[in-house]
This record gives structure tokens, C-alpha cells and sequence, in this order.
């Protein structure tokens, strides 16, 4: 007689879209899992709307801050008590402590966390580190995302090593692989990018520690040999915004960048670049760094720096160009080797494409989460 399903539940915080968590929702064995959702948020969100579309059971607490986090803690006990979960999944900051809180207070055997952070609090909010300690505790088992996470846990931070299992995020790599050439040219429209070239694009919240800052000079350089070359900044929003507008302003004239807060088909806008270019400021900057796997499996020439994810499986000149930290000599150097090799170009692109394709599979991450849950 076959054993019942394991009832998972997630905890996910102030999420509006992830591939990421609809992937889990669509593909994890529904005969060994029986997943279900409570999302600590104040409005409906592009994730709550597909998990209803797929009958999924969904649950939104409201929850602002910290001012809510009695009243959320009750709320997600309840929820969890009623649904009989066995297992607590939880992600990101404020999910964490509630969802941690109330799964130790129902006495959950199985409470995991999974780490989407490396040094971010350790390095600009060291009391929150207490909270990430506390967390910590709280959890039975803690997903490391890179092992540069798996090292912050264990040698900053204390964590018993037979707690920490390494799980690399996976992908629905096809998706990239095989974009819809009407949308890509939709979105070309979309953003009048018609006789530019190159286009150079970057993906990534405008926060210090992405290098964006040392991007933009990189490409002023780059204009002076190619008129019409374009930056395209993706992701345009953060803390470290306006001295990003400053820099553009500085550098560049209106008509040689764009500026995207927010694009839903990402598969699609790896497309319309020439050259994609990832420089965070130090290996620790990234906790994963999902844009690394993105733009190899969508087969873009890449200059990147190595953090997070990266040094795992990121190779100077096998599957895309390596540079310094915070060096925009290197980058303008990189981009500029890149669109003069058209060689170099398609080695990159077919190793990027053959690395990714082994190692960050959807099947892959779906089957470490499903060995984690029913152990």
C-alpha cells in the first residue's frame, strides 16, 4: 500500500513574482508532496494569482513589518494547524520568523529555512544578524544555496554542518533555451531597441553591492567606438538608485541607455542583448546569483565577476569572460574582446549552454527537495 503524501507547507515573504517558486508549484511529485502555501504580503501578488489558477491551496497573511508579527505568527499557526502540515518550509527574512515561531510552537518535527542571503546582513545590518542566528536555531535543517552560503553558516555564523544541506536552485533551463522568437521581437517593440547595437544588457537591482556603478563607465567607454551601443539596466530599483541616475547622467546621454524597473519575461529579454555583463563587488556579494545560469543557458556572452554561485561553475574563457572587482577597465575591455571574436563568442555560448544544462536542472533541484522532505 502506498504512504501518504507529506504534507509541505511554504512561508514565502513579500514575494510578488518568482519562476522559481511556480517551477516547485507545477513539477514536485504530487505523489510524494502535498504543498501548500501561506504568503506574508498586504496585497494579491503574481504568485498568489497562479497557485489559485492551479487550485493550489494558498493562503495570504497580511503582514507590513514588525508591528504585525504577533498577530502573523497566530494567523500562520492556525493556518498550518489546520492544514496538518508535517513539514515548514520557509523563505526569506520575515517568513523566516514567522514561520520558524509558529511551526516550533505546534512542535513541526521538520522546520526548514532556506539561506537566500550570504554576508548582506554581516556586512550592513549587523543586528539583524541576531535574528538570522535565531532563525538559525529555530530551523531543523537549513538549505545553502552556494557554498558560499554553506561557509557564512558554518564558520560565521555557527551552524552545525550536519544541519546545512547544500541545494543548488534549478531551472527550467528549455524556457531560455528555447525562446518564442514573436515574443522576443514583442518586446522589441516594446522598447524601441530597433538599429542599436551593441546592446549591452545588465539585470539587477540597483544596490551598491551589484557594481552597476562600475558598469556605466565602462560603457561610456564602449560608446566612443560604437555611437549606437546600448545599455539596457533591468531591474532599475533599490537603495542605491539615485547614485545610478547620477552616474548615468554623468556618463551617458539619454539616448544611450534604457531603464526596465520590472519585466515579466525575463526569457524573453535576455534576447535583445549583444553582451550581458553581471559585476557585483565581491565574491560574497551574491548569495546564488540566478542571473549567472540565465544568461549562460540563453546563450549571451557574458562578462562577469565570480560571486556567489559563480566560482562554481564560471570558467575565463571557456564559458565566459572573467574581470576583477570593481574594475571598469576590465569590463570595458571584456565587452569590447567579446564583440570583435565572433569565435570566441560561440565557444562561450555553446560551453555555457552545455555547463548549465548539466548542472542547475529543474529535475535536479526538485529531486534534492523531494529526498529532504520524505527522509
Amino acid at each position: 500500500m502506498a504512504s501518504s503524501p507529506v504534507r509541505v507547507t511554504y512561508v514565502i515573504a513579500h514575494i510578488n513574482k518568482a519562476l522559481s517558486f511556480e517551477w516547485i508549484a507545477s513539477f514536485l511529485d504530487k505523489q510524494k508532496i502535498e504543498l501548500s502555501f501561506i504568503l506574508l504580503n498586504t496585497v494579491d501578488t503574481e504568485l498568489e494569482r497562479f497557485l489559485r489558477e492551479r487550485g493550489l491551496p494558498v493562503v495570504r497573511v497580511s503582514y507590513r513589518g514588525k508591528s504585525d508579527l504577533f498577530s502573523a505568527i497566530v494567523a500562520v499557526k492556525a493556518q498550518l494547524k489546520r492544514w496538518q502540515s508535517q513539514v515548514v518550509h520557509t523563505h526569506l527574512f520575515d517568513a523566516n520568523v514567522v514561520g520558524l515561531l509558529a511551526a516550533r510552537f505546534l512542535g513541526i518535527p521538520k522546520r526548514i529555512l532556506t539561506r537566500h542571503h550570504s554576508t548582506y546582513h554581516h556586512q550592513y545590518f549587523p543586528r539583524a544578524v541576531y535574528y538570522d542566528r535565531f532563525t538559525n536555531t529555530l530551523a531543523t535543517h537549513i538549505v545553502a544555496i552556494t557554498q558560499m552560503v554553506k561557509q557564512v553558516l558554518i564558520k560565521q555564523e555557527q551552524v552545525s554542518p550536519s544541519k546545512v544541506r547544500l541545494i543548488h536552485h534549478g531551472f527550467d533551463l528549455a524556457m531560455f533555451m528555447q525562446p518564442q522568437a514573436d515574443q522576443v521581437a514583442a518586446l522589441r517593440v516594446k522598447y524601441a531597441i530597433n538599429d542599436s547595437y551593441p546592446v549591452v544588457g545588465v539585470i539587477a537591482r540597483q544596490t551598491e553591492l551589484k557594481g552597476i556603478q562600475y558598469i556605466i563607465p565602462a560603457f561610456a567607454e564602449l560608446r566612443k567606438k560604437y555611437p549606437k551601443a546600448l545599455l539596457v539596466l533591468a531591474n532599475a530599483q533599490g537603495d542605491y538608485h539615485a547614485q545610478v541616475q547620477a552616474l548615468l547622467q554623468q556618463y551617458l546621454s539619454k539616448d544611450a541607455y534604457k531603464q526596465v524597473p520590472f519585466e515579466n519575461d525575463l526569457v524573453s529579454l535576455y534576447q535583445l542583448f549583444d553582451v550581458y555583463v553581471h559585476t557585483p563587488i565581491a565574491d560574497h556579494s551574491e548569495a546564488f546569483g540566478q542571473t549567472y545560469v540565465e544568461a549562460l543557458a540563453s546563450g549571451i556572452p557574458s562578462v562577469f565577476t565570480l560571486s556567489g554561485v559563480a566560482p562554481e561553475f564560471i570558467r575565463h574563457e571557456d564559458n565566459a569572460l572573467i574581470v576583477p572587482f570593481m574594475d571598469s577597465e576590465a569590463i570595458y575591455k571584456a565587452i569590447e574582446r567579446l564583440l570583435s571574436d565572433p569565435v570566441l563568442c560561440e565557444r562561450l555560448r555553446v560551453a555555457g549552454v552545455s555547463v548549465v544544462a548539466e548542472q542547475f536542472t529543474l529535475k535536479r533541484y526538485l529531486c534534492a527537495l523531494e529526498q529532504l522532505y520524505c527522509e
